[in-house]
């Protein structure tokens, strides 16, 4: 085993989508972190005097990836233009192969008060390989009690893996290629030894809290390390309770061309994609009321 080291250790910076406050981690000054392409992390208060079926984000469409909700706070109403209409609560994943074209919307669901009242979500676009790109959408909702779960025997550190594997759980959500994703929480002085293959491009973002990398580097809150691909083992330890967020995968290293809500190989289809959207090939979504 060897140590992965920390490549750069990323803030990103504040931005807002729909209702949703949002630090924008990726893509960052390098452009995009094969296969990862985008890493949003938002929180949006529920306002008590808006109907909770317009608050959040409302229709839009994707092609060519995968669009993920990792649920840390709360909870998202998802309804797409497929004919899902589900909602996921904390610790809980939603995941959409885009494929040719979904469009789909991410509202607060009407209980919202009876959970806490407040939407703490990461969503993530992780790339699809060209061969897969126009695959017909399909969407995977997994609630926290679906996701194979790690507990240490101290009970300081919770592992939920909602895809990929981590010490023989394996995910029940499919991947077009080996992506791990994992969300952690950390009470203090908690600590976790974490193997990761040495070809994946990897990242830890810590959503709350403060954790210590390889007893040499403090990450706080917000930030994000991006991993060398070198080694294959990293330990994080709490310095205090903290919640945050692993991924890994193999980078395709294919074109990424990429516009608003598609991501394609090339700027052909880039226009192929706005084409399709607008002539109805990707369906029509009419929301109804939660």
């Amino acid at each position: 085993m060897s140590i992965k080291k920390i490549q750069s250790i990323i803030a990103g910076s504040p931005t807002k989508v729909g209702s949703i406050d949002v630090q924008e981690l990726l893509p960052y000054e390098q452009g995009f972190y094969d296969p990862f392409l985008v890493f949003h992390h938002g929180i949006a208060k529920a306002d008590p005097n808006i109907p909770t079926h317009i608050q959040g984000v409302g229709p839009h469409p994707h092609r060519g990836f995968s669009a993920i909700s990792f649920i840390y706070k709360g909870g998202v109403h998802h309804q797409d233009s497929r004919g899902n209409n589900h909602i996921v609560y904390e610790g809980g994943t939603q995941w959409i192969h885009a494929g040719m074209g979904i469009i789909h919307s991410e509202r607060v669901p009407a209980n919202i008060f009876e959970h806490g009242g407040v939407q703490e979500l990461l969503q993530v676009w992780v790339n699809t390989p060209a061969a897969h790109k126009m695959d017909q959408p399909h969407y995977y909702p997994a609630t926290k009690a679906d996701t194979p779960t790690i507990t240490t025997e101290d009970g300081l550190v919770e592992i939920l893996v909602p895809a990929g594997e981590l010490e023989g759980k394996k995910g029940i959500i499919p991947t077009f290629t080996p992506v791990n994703t994992f969300m952690v929480n950390i009470k203090a002085g908690g600590k976790y030894t974490f193997h990761i293959p040495a070809k994946h491009q990897s990242l830890v973002y810590v959503l709350n809290g403060r954790v210590v990398y390889n007893n040499e580097t403090t990450i706080n809150k917000k930030h994000m390390a991006l991993l060398e691909k070198q080694g294959n083992e990293f330990t994080i330890e709490a310095l205090e309770n903290s919640a945050l967020f692993i991924g890994s995968g193999e980078p395709l290293n294919e074109p990424i061309y990429a516009h608003g809500p598609f991501v394609m190989n090339n700027q052909t289809e880039i226009l192929q994609a706005f084409k399709d959207y607008q002539m109805g090939k990707m369906g029509v979504l009419i929301e109804e009321a939660n």
